[in-house]
């Protein structure tokens, strides 16, 4: 039997119920995309995508919250994303030049809710 170990990170920033699925990351969306990357999925095919404002392929709004790494440079990819819960919007990545502010509306439409990581004495940044 082998050893795993478990690293935390600061993805989550609270505990609302998270909701997962498997989601098709199109081919060539990048070299990578880490976990908590924000997707978008494309309207013809259902695939998803980093979300980018400047798309006009349906991935240009925010549905989901990717779970695991992904490399999806040769082929498409299948991997677990959210569909809900609460993060950390520091720990958030988006396309082009899109922040936090140009989806959260989006975002907490769909239950993605999104918070400024605490300081060392548990107030918002």
């Amino acid at each position: 039997m082998g050893n795993e170990s478990y690293t935390p990170d600061r993805l989550f920033a609270g505990d609302f119920p998270v909701v997962t699925r498997e989601v098709t990351i199109l081919t060539g969306e990048a070299v990578s995309l880490s976990r908590g990357a924000v997707l978008g999925k494309i309207t013809s095919g259902g695939k998803y995508a980093l979300v980018d404002s400047t798309a006009n392929d349906g991935s240009e709004t925010a549905v989901a919250v990717l779970a695991e790494d992904v490399d999806a440079t040769e082929a498409d990819v299948v991997a677990v994303a959210y569909e809900s819960g609460d993060f950390n919007e520091d720990e958030l990545t988006f396309g082009g030049t899109d922040t936090i502010a140009t989806h959260r509306e989006a975002m907490h439409a769909r239950s993605l809710f999104t918070h400024a990581p605490l300081d060392a004495a548990g107030i918002d940044d």
